[in-house]
């Protein structure tokens, strides 16, 4: 039937093997592409796959813990404003909300305010969001 759809032009017996014959072709190139991109064809044994380490990286820990030190600092000597977008931003809050809630004419002086936020926060945190940029380790 729905050969008789797809392909009305043939109409011959004589017609209709070559017709099957590329149709399997197409199957079996189409299967082919498929199983190389699950890589079905190239598995990878159990036993050669390196485990992952779970446990944390103390020095990462230890950068992680310094960096929330820095940016609570920094945050703590904000101006009141700067503080609210940041505390509105962290719930999840879009601009026009923020802008709503601070009673901004436009939603682009809520653009403004918060890149100024952000140039005093990195500012505030010495020039750089990352310990490592000031050269210290």
């Amino acid at each position: 039937m729905l050969i008789e759809t797809k392909y009305p032009h043939v109409e011959k017996m004589d017609e209709l093997v070559p017709l099957a014959f590329k149709i399997l072709r197409f199957k079996m190139s189409d299967f082919r592409r498929k199983a190389l991109r699950r890589g079905e064809f190239n598995p990878v044994s159990v036993d050669d796959a390196p485990l992952t380490d779970t446990a944390a990286d103390p020095y990462e820990e230890y950068r992680r813990r310094q960096l929330q030190e820095r940016l609570d600092a920094a945050l703590q000597k904000l101006e009141g404003r700067c503080r609210e977008i940041f505390r509105m931003k962290l719930e999840g809050r879009s601009f026009a909300e923020i802008q709503k809630q601070l009673g901004a004419a436009t939603i682009n002086t809520v653009y403004t305010w918060d890149s100024r936020c952000r140039k005093s926060l990195l500012q505030l945190m010495g020039g750089a969001w990352d310990s490592r940029a000031e050269g210290s380790p």
